[in-house]
């Protein structure tokens, strides 16, 4: 038995553009406070109250949102998703990255937190 949920969206911002312009922007537009730098390649956005993760990332391809889904068990909810009809692109330090059937990719992240009893919380079997 594995869980998972939604973690949240990142917002890809493409290197030649201005990462903290971008995070000041999705700041003010969603009306989330910009925490500031989270490394040299995040911006993160408090999306607390949600329950959810939103950061701007600088990217190497074009400007799109990904999901994340995080999970308690990468592998055996990859696995699940694939199953679904998602295929696997590449493995992260933690992190599968995928692609959807319907052409969008997401991540499947690991859970920072334990998952029993969160919110939006499924459990696999």
């Amino acid at each position: 038995m594995h869980r998972s949920r939604l973690a949240g969206f990142i917002i890809d911002t493409e290197s030649s553009n201005d990462l903290d312009a971008g995070a000041r922007f999705w700041s003010a537009a969603l009306g989330m406070t910009n925490l500031g730098e989270d490394g040299e390649l995040y911006r993160r956005l408090d999306a607390s109250a949600r329950d959810l993760v939103i950061e701007v990332q600088r990217v190497d391809h074009a400007s799109r949102l990904h999901l994340d889904l995080e999970s308690d068990d990468i592998d055996a909810e990859a696995a699940r998703l694939e199953a679904l009809g998602a295929t696997r692109i590449s493995l992260g330090r933690n992190w599968w990255v995928m692609q959807a059937p319907t052409g969008h990719r997401f991540c499947v992240v690991r859970a920072k937190v334990d998952l029993a009893g969160k919110p939006g919380v499924t459990e696999w079997a």
